[in-house]
């Protein structure tokens, strides 16, 4: 116990008002027979745990604590964290000065104890007024990878992965949505520990290092949710991704339904990946062994069950940018868009219009990147740039009118109200260059939609190649109701000319602005 009490009595603690209560603590190690040391700005208590024998807990046995006041130590929290059973090690995160720093990691023998100390201590009143959040803590071992050669391949980018970081285990490589002979640009490199992914990152992420000759992105990649089990054998619903974005629902459904028809209950497709709901899980189980690397329009997909989201935890999940969740209830790991921290690809960011399409218009890689001190910056105008750089029709009808050398669009904007009550609005689109007007005939609850749909009009009407497939002539206006309608979801419009219109109306501080409408690129317009 001597050596153990000399790294204890290293904590920086002496002579501060408030500091650990180092007999309290002796007390706890040897009430418990746990050992403490502290090291790297962290106090181990366990680790293992007295008597313990074979390897560490799996992966999904630790939580991490959060908001603890900076005054309290490990003699009052273990007794509250090894109510729900027993703990392997508690990592108090400690500062310099002795006070510990707000959060700690505490890993459990089982993943039932980890269940139920999220269940039992979230928000828990450790001292009166004081809430400590608990929550699912993920040792991540996958780092991102982003501007990779598009042309290389799965074993290129492990071989030189191995070469520049150690520990790699496997490399993740997803095929474009367009191309299926081209990656996306960016990988998935799993390490085999936390450690090895750290180390890794840290050689990598100064941002000058080069893979075949391209500076890469490097950041930790987004770790997915761990499911309990209970809740999984309840699961119903296949996840099925690296689809053609051509290939449309309804051969979905006849694939799956192909091992016993009338088994699926429908199918839901967003951009490259689906859905598809079944009506027994034994059905379910079975397609997504019959199915699973099988082709569907000349592309192998991958299917897994879809993993249900619980409210409440997804709730503090999504907050923290750790995943997904689609209109389905469904958790995700959008590996389309890597997930990275930094740079990353906002979810809000509607899909570019002339994604993959237009050959004369470069593909631009929708990344966000960190603005670092003493980068050098130059004033351009929004005229000088490509196509391929927007993402809205808005942007595209001003830019087109600019390219023409015409004056701006005009915008005026009109009102009704729907049978239920609900205040329906319309742009109408002056060219004055023309003499032309364009509006709609679909009307929108949110301003930004109406206002959305009223610029993809008036590119129609003026016969502005999108970079779709196929002539603008052969495909369907903006807003009709085939099934690749041009707003999926977010908003519902309404068919115009059946109300009556208002006088135009004055913008008022955006008071109908809401969710930015996303345009999906299965659209026939785009």
């Amino acid at each position: 116990m001597a050596d153990e009490n000399e790294d204890l009595m290293y904590s920086p603690s002496e002579g501060r008002m408030g500091g650990p209560n180092e007999a309290a603590l002796l007390a706890l190690m040897e009430k418990t027979g746990y050992s403490m040391v502290q090291e790297n700005g962290q106090r181990k208590f366990g680790g293992p745990p007295p008597g313990w024998e074979g390897s560490p807990p799996p992966r999904g046995c630790e939580v991490f604590v959060g908001k603890i006041p900076r005054d309290m130590y490990e003699d009052e929290l273990v007794p509250v964290f090894e109510r729900v059973g027993r703990i392997y090690e508690f990592r108090l995160m400690m500062e310099f000065s002795g006070e510990n720093r707000g959060y700690a990691f505490v890993m459990y023998t089982t993943k039932e104890a980890a269940q139920q100390a999220i269940h039992m201590l979230d928000n828990f009143e450790i001292r009166p007024g004081k809430f400590v959040g608990v929550c699912v803590s993920l040792d991540n071992c996958r780092l991102f990878i982003g501007s990779i050669p598009k042309e290389k391949k799965k074993e290129e980018i492990l071989e030189e992965m191995k070469k520049v970081t150690e520990g790699v285990v496997d490399v993740i490589v997803y095929p474009s949505a367009t191309d299926k002979t081209k990656n996306r640009g960016f990988a998935f490199v799993e390490y085999e520990s936390h450690k090895a992914a750290a180390m890794a990152r840290r050689k990598l992420i100064p941002g000058t290092f080069q893979l075949w000759g391209h500076t890469i992105q490097v950041d930790w990649a987004e770790p997915e949710k761990d499911v309990d089990e209970e809740t999984m054998q309840r699961v119903k619903v296949l996840y099925v991704r690296n689809l053609m974005i051509s290939t449309a629902e309804e051969t979905i459904r006849n694939e799956f339904s192909k091992f016993k028809p009338g088994a699926v209950e429908r199918v839901k497709k967003l951009t490259d990946y689906a859905f598809v709901h079944f009506y027994s899980r034994d059905d379910a189980i079975t397609a997504m062994h019959f199915m699973n690397g099988k082709s569907i329009d000349g592309s192998n997909i991958e299917v897994t069950l879809a993993k249900p989201v619980n409210k409440e935890s997804s709730r503090r999940y999504s907050q923290k940018g750790q995943g997904s969740q689609n209109s389905e209830g469904f958790l995700f790991q959008n590996k389309d868009d890597g997930n990275p921290t930094t740079p990353t690809r906002p979810l809000s960011l509607p899909a570019r219009l002339n994604s993959h399409h237009n050959p004369s218009s470069p593909e631009v890689e929708r990344y966000v990147y960190p603005f670092l001190p003493g980068i050098n910056l130059a004033a351009i105008s929004m005229y000088s740039l490509k196509l391929g750089h927007f993402c809205s029709a808005v942007t595209h009808l001003d830019y087109y009118c600019n390219k023409n050398n015409w004056a701006p669009p005009e915008y005026y904007l009109f009102s009704t109200t729907s049978q239920d009550g609900k205040l329906l609005l319309i742009y109408r689109v002056v060219i004055t260059a023309t003499r032309s007007s364009f509006m709609p005939d679909k009307l929108c609850t949110l301003l930004e939609d109406a206002k959305e749909l009223a610029a993809q009009n008036a590119l129609w009407n003026l016969d502005c190649t999108f970079c779709g497939p196929t002539s603008l002539n052969s495909l369907s206006p903006p807003g009709t109701t085939s099934s690749n309608s041009l707003l999926p979801y977010g908003c519902r419009p309404y068919s115009y000319p059946s109300y009556p219109l208002s006088p135009a109306l004055p913008l008022v501080n955006g008071s109908h602005v809401a969710q930015r409408l996303f345009i999906s690129n299965q659209s026939p317009f785009f």
